[in-house]
Order: structure tokens, then sequence, then C-alpha cells
């Protein structure tokens, strides 16, 4: 299962922040870093992802 949301934060970051946390803060922080740059939206959603 966490090869399909790592998959998915590569393609549309918040989407696998939002299968891993939900609407949590996380999931804003992503939001934000994702309109700033695209880059590091996949970071932080690919961290995300592999701190849990």
């Amino acid at each position: 299962m966490d090869l399909i949301k790592i998959i998915f934060a590569i393609l549309l970051p918040p989407l696998g922040v939002f299968l891993e946390v939900g609407l949590g803060k996380q999931f804003w922080i992503n939001i934000i870093l994702t309109l700033l740059g695209y880059i590091p939206g996949i970071v932080h959603a690919v961290w995300v992802i592999a701190r849990k």
C-alpha cells in the first residue's frame, strides 16, 4: 500500500499525503509546498509517507 501512496505522491503530492494522514496539518503544508514548487511538494509527501 505504501508503494501506491508513493506513486500518488510523485504524481500529485497532496493526494499522497491525504491518503496517509487525512486533512491534517501535514496535508495543508503539502498544499502550500506544492503551490510554491512541485519538487518541494514531492519531497515532503514522500517524507510524510516514509515516516510512518
